[in-house]
C-alpha cells in the first residue's frame, strides 16, 4: 500500500524557495474490474451505469443504447444485482469479497516488493468502476513521488472489455497530471509458467481433497460477444491457450478438461459453448454425474463467481441430473498466485529496478 511517509526535499542546488519534492519512487498499480460501494438500489444503479456505458462493453451507438440502458436495465437491474450481492456480500467488513480479496493481494504483493527493493517501490489498487477510482490513486501516487508507474490490470487475459479499458482509464488519469509520470503497462500473463502452475496447484489441491475424482474440470471463462473475436480480440485464443497449457501441466488427456464461457448478456450470440448450457449437456447427454468448476480468468473471487457458477452454474448441473458440483476457487491471495504476480512485476520493472 502507499507509503508516503518520508518527509519531501528540496533537491539539490535548488535555490530555498524550491518547492520540496518527495524522494522519488516507483508504483506499482494494479487494477480489477470494481465493485459497487454496498447492495442498495442507488449504489447499485452508480455501479452499473457507469459500467455499462462504457463503450468498450457495451459497443452499441448511444443514442440507441441510453434510452434503453437509463429508462428500463437500470430501472429493474440494480433490484436482481443487489440481492446477487447481499448474497455474497462481506457484512463483516462492509465491502465485497472482491474488494476484500484485492486488499489482501495488494498487502501481500507489497511486501514481496519490499523485500527486494525496500521503499523503491510503492504497491497500491484501483478499481476501473467504483471506488478507489484509478484516478484517484494515480493522483496519490504523483502526490507520493512516484515518478514512475507501472500499471497491472489483474486479468490474466487481453480483451477490450476488461484490460483495454483499464489501460483507458489509466491513461486518462495520466492526461490529467502537470508532471506526467513515465508509465508501462503489463500484457496479459495467460501463458506465464507460474500463473498455470499456480492453476494447477490449486486443481490437484482441490481434487485431492474429494472423496470421488470429478468426471471432468469445467474451465469457464467470462464471456464477450462473438463478433468482437471476429473484429480481432485474441481473447477467445489465449482462453483456448490457457486450458491446454493447464491440461498439460497436469498430465492429463482431453476428455478431463474443457472449455466454456459464462455471463452472457444481451441479444448477441456469445463465445460458445455457454456454462449454464454445458454443465447440463455434460450431465444429461454424456453422463458426466461429478464436476469441477474452475474460473482461470478471474484473479479473484468475485459476482461472477461466488453467485454465479456457485449458484445459477451449479443449479443449472443439478437441475439435468447432476449429482456431485465442485467449485474451485480462484486464485485470489494464494502464494503461489502471489509468487506468479510478483514475477509479472519484477519482469516489467527491469530497467526501472534491476
Amino acid at each position: 500500500m502507499l507509503d508516503a511517509s518520508k518527509a519531501a526535499t528540496c533537491p539539490v542546488h535548488a535555490p530555498a524557495d524550491h518547492p520540496k519534492l518527495p524522494p522519488e519512487r516507483v508504483g506499482v498499480l494494479i487494477a480489477n474490474l470494481g465493485t459497487p460501494d454496498n447492495y442498495d438500489y442507488w449504489s447499485m444503479r452508480r455501479y452499473l451505469n457507469e459500467f455499462l456505458s462504457d463503450r468498450r462493453v457495451i459497443d452499441y451507438a448511444p443514442w440507441k443504447w441510453q434510452p434503453l440502458l437509463q429508462l428500463i436495465i437500470l430501472s429493474k437491474r440494480p433490484f436482481s444485482s443487489g440481492e446477487a450481492y447481499k448474497s455474497i456480500w462481506n457484512e463483516d467488513l462492509g465491502e465485497s469479497p472482491l474488494m476484500t480479496i484485492t486488499k489482501a493481494q495488494t498487502e501481500a504483493l507489497a511486501r514481496t516488493m519490499k523485500e527486494q527493493f525496500g521503499d523503491q517501490v510503492m504497491v497500491d489498487y484501483c478499481m476501473r468502476y467504483g471506488n478507489p477510482s484509478t484516478q484517484s490513486k494515480v493522483d496519490a501516487m504523483v502526490e507520493a513521488g512516484c515518478t514512475r508507474i507501472l500499471f497491472f490490470p489483474l486479468y490474466p487475459h487481453y480483451a477490450g472489455a476488461t484490460s483495454a479499458t483499464a489501460n483507458d482509464q489509466f491513461f486518462r488519469a495520466l492526461m490529467k497530471q502537470k508532471w506526467q509520470p513515465t508509465a508501462r503497462t503489463v500484457d496479459p500473463y495467460f501463458e506465464h509458467p507460474l500463473y498455470i502452475e499456480a492453476l494447477a496447484q490449486s486443481v490437484e489441491r482441490a481434487y485431492g481433497e474429494l472423496e470421488n475424482r470429478p468426471d471432468i474440470l469445467v474451465c469457464s471463462y467470462h464471456g464477450m460477444p462473438q463478433r468482437y473475436l471476429t473484429e480481432g480480440d485474441p481473447y477467445h485464443c489465449q482462453c483456448q491457450k490457457t486450458t491446454r497449457l493447464l491440461k498439460e501441466r497436469l498430465g492429463w488427456d482431453d476428455t478431463e478438461i474443457t472449455t466454456t464461457f459464462q455471463s452472457v448478456f444481451g441479444p448477441e450470440e456469445w463465445l460458445r459453448p455457454y456454462t449454464v448450457e454445458e454443465v447440463a449437456r455434460l450431465a444429461s447427454e454424456e453422463g458426466k454425474k461429478k464436476i469441477a468448476v474452475i474460473a482461470p480468468a478471474f484473479s479473484a473471487d468475485c459476482i461472477e463467481t461466488l453467485e454465479e457458477i456457485n449458484e445459477e452454474i451449479k443449479e443449472s448441473f443439478e437441475e439435468a441430473g447432476g449429482q456431485e458440483f465442485t467449485y474451485i476457487p480462484c486464485l485470489n491471495d494464494d502464494p503461489a498466485h502471489i509468487e506468479a504476480l510478483s514475477s509479472v512485476i519484477r519482469e516489467n520493472l527491469k530497467g526501472w529496478l534491476d
